[in-house]
């Protein structure tokens, strides 16, 4: 009876241990959050929250697919890196090639020689997807297309955009042009958070360039692509695209109470699926989510000691905001924790790291920023530390 009573008591430990075991084991792993099912009249969909990176849906996101025009965004990022590096500036005069006038499919027919401002020519690209006007830049900024093409290959590799490769500057079908939703979603995230200003023109309808040949100069209108500009109030912008092998394509951005979205969609089969299926996801995202953001930057947070400095004390800031996606609905309060050093020794520069600011969500980090010092310290003299000595003495 005894044995038949150790042995019943020995199978439920056992089983109790393995639940256990079972349970820590599932614990322990990394749990991927479970995106919604996705169904997208296109062969590839991705929608991201632009900036924490977050994926909110996806389709077929890592499919390499033809993304016709929507390859501009690499070219426009490109052109607002060249002029953020002083290599070119926004009044450059571009002497358009042959090779450039020669491209077909959507362009804003520029004649060989003819000269168009960095300015204009970035118009051109971003409301009216000028093929010609894209390659003419390409060349200004590299020497030769090819050249350019190399340095969009390069960066795409430093974006992580590990399912792509470009073949040309404007995205007509060649072999082996190709990327996927979850690229595109890469550098549009690069383009608009590092660059806003391309909103400056991708929110434009409609503009004009002006052509000046040897027959004299005449206006020309420039159209934007993108109908969601008319049809979706939050949208700003960005990149449409389409070709026989690609069909439609678009990188559309939008905005609304702060939160940002980029929603992407390859290979819908006609312009309004397209633009319907974009609109889809956005509302899904502004309806489902929202952005809490921690402290500004450039927020004092406190002080820090200074050691063997001219100073007592300094000023620690902010350097960098904190934002974090969150289920809608839900307070939008981030705690935070302030963790600084005991001292900083003498001498440094303003914008030393002297701690950190960590931000919480329902008990989980969601980010955190570096506090920097908001004045320089040098090492303190004799008479720095005398006279110090003397006003505490006094006081």
């Amino acid at each position: 009876m005894l044995k038949k009573k150790a042995l019943a008591g020995a199978i439920a430990l056992v089983l109790i241990l393995s639940q256990a075991l079972q349970a820590f084991a599932e614990e322990s792993q990394p749990q991927a959050e479970t995106l919604p099912k996705l169904n997208v009249n296109a062969k590839a969909a991705l929608l991201m929250e632009p900036v924490t990176g977050t994926i909110l849906l996806e389709q077929n996101a890592h499919e390499k697919l033809p993304p016709a025009s929507v390859t501009k965004i690499m070219t426009i990022l490109l052109i607002f890196e060249a002029l953020d590096q002083g290599k070119i500036s926004w009044d450059d005069m571009v002497t358009c090639s042959e090779h450039a006038a020669s491209m077909g499919g959507s362009q804003v027919y520029l004649e060989a020689m003819e000269q168009q401002t960095v300015r204009d020519l970035t118009k051109a690209i971003v409301i009216s997807s000028g093929n010609d006007a894209a390659v003419a830049m390409s060349e200004f900024i590299a020497g030769s297309e090819d050249g350019f093409v190399t340095m969009m290959n390069t960066r795409a590799k430093e974006l992580g955009m590990d399912d792509t490769h470009f073949a040309n500057a404007c995205g007509l079908d060649e072999t082996g042009h190709v990327t996927s939703a979850y690229d595109i979603a890469l550098m549009t995230r690069e383009l608009i958070t590092k660059h806003p200003k391309v909103f400056e023109f991708s929110t434009i309808w409609m503009d004009k360039i002006v052509h000046k040949t040897a027959r004299g100069s005449s206006d020309f209108g420039l159209s934007n692509t993108n109908r969601l500009l008319k049809s979706y109030p939050a949208s700003t912008g960005l990149k449409t695209g389409s070709t026989a092998a690609a069909l439609y394509c678009i990188s559309a951005t939008a905005q609304k109470n702060g939160l940002q979205l980029n929603a992407v969609v390859l290979g819908a089969p006609d312009p309004n699926t397209r633009f319907g299926e974009a609109i889809k996801m956005m509302d899904y995202g502004f309806a489902n989510y929202a952005i809490a953001s921690g402290d500004e930057a450039d927020a004092v947070m406190g002080e820090v000691s200074v050691l063997k400095g001219n100073l007592d004390k300094v000023s620690v800031k902010i350097n960098k905001q904190v934002n974090a996606l969150i289920p809608k609905g839900k307070s939008s309060e981030l705690e935070k924790k302030v963790e600084l050093l005991s001292a900083v020794p003498a001498p440094f520069a303003a914008g030393t790291k002297a701690g950190e600011v960590v931000y919480f969500y329902e008990g989980k980090e969601v980010g955190r920023s570096d506090l920097v010092t908001v004045e320089a310290a040098a090492r303190a003299k004799l008479g720095d530390t005398m006279g110090r000595m003397i006003e505490k003495w006094f006081r």
